[in-house]
């Protein structure tokens, strides 16, 4: 049996040091399957891990996009997964990574801008993971990236930490019904991480400053995030300021974050 990874937005940022600390810590993986819409920042992963890297430039915010990947899976298992933990190509760790936020007053932000945010962080995301399931088996690991922006409201990123609020509780109800098959969902909810991420959401500089205190490198994140999918744990929480925030997230009331 051929064992792979399944890396979405692994063009940049957190979804890109995924796929490349897959492949440098998980011997047992053969392949990792990189997706994203650049395929010319996906090819320069090509070499930078132990693991073969197999390149999808494809948008899965369209049906099409997702297809190419199932249709893939498919072939190399031709045809057949009726039978789960039978596939000749087994994904065994599944990293949605993929995802975009624009900050601003939801009504003042391009209103297309913001459903196609709402179609990659949340529809996408579900797609594509509810499309690999049956590729997937006893021990399996799905790492979906949420955001600490998913324990509160907040205004004028409000759109962006609603989609987040949506990968949270799926992750975890899904983690709840996939945990007699052996599977394990892990939400990964960090704060500010130092990556293209801001450049497309509006510029650093439009971010308060408290959230530049607690900018976080994404190789550390990941690696957290990994250690914290294999431990089995339901969310990864990188640094003190971040925990601290989930843990006031869930006993003040959320009216006091939308004031401040």
């Amino acid at each position: 049996m051929k064992n792979i990874a399944v890396v979405t937005g692994a063009s940049s940022g957190m979804g890109r040091e995924m796929a490349i600390q897959i492949g440098d810590r998980f011997s047992g993986i053969d392949q990792i399957w990189v997706v994203a819409r650049r395929g010319e920042r996906l090819a320069e992963l090509v070499g930078q891990t132990p693991a073969k890297i197999r390149i999808f430039a494809e948008d899965i915010t369209a049906p099409e996009g997702r297809r190419a990947v199932r249709d893939a899976l498919e072939a190399e298992n031709g045809g057949d997964v009726s039978a789960a933990g039978k596939e000749k190509t087994a994904v065994r760790i599944l990293v949605n990574a993929a995802g975009f936020g624009v900050m601003g007053d939801s009504m003042e932000t391009d209103e297309e801008v913001q459903c196609r945010m709402i179609r990659l962080n949340c529809e996408a995301l579900f797609a594509f993971t509810r499309m690999l399931l049956p590729y997937m088996g006893k021990n399996s690991r799905i790492i979906q990236f949420a955001s600490a922006a998913a324990f509160a409201p907040q205004p004028h990123f409000a759109v962006y930490a609603a989609t987040k609020a949506f990968v949270l509780s799926y992750s975890r109800a899904l983690g709840a019904e996939l945990r007699h098959r052996g599977i394990c969902v892990t939400a990964v909810c960090p704060g500010p991480v130092d990556t293209e991420f801001f450049d497309r959401a509006g510029g650093i500089g439009r971010i308060p400053a408290y959230k530049k205190l607690a900018m976080a490198d994404p190789e550390k994140v990941v690696r957290k995030a990994l250690a914290d999918s294999m431990a089995q744990k339901e969310i990864s929480v990188y640094g003190l300021p971040m925990k601290a925030f989930a843990l006031l997230a869930k006993i003040a009331p959320h009216r006091i974050f939308l004031g401040i």
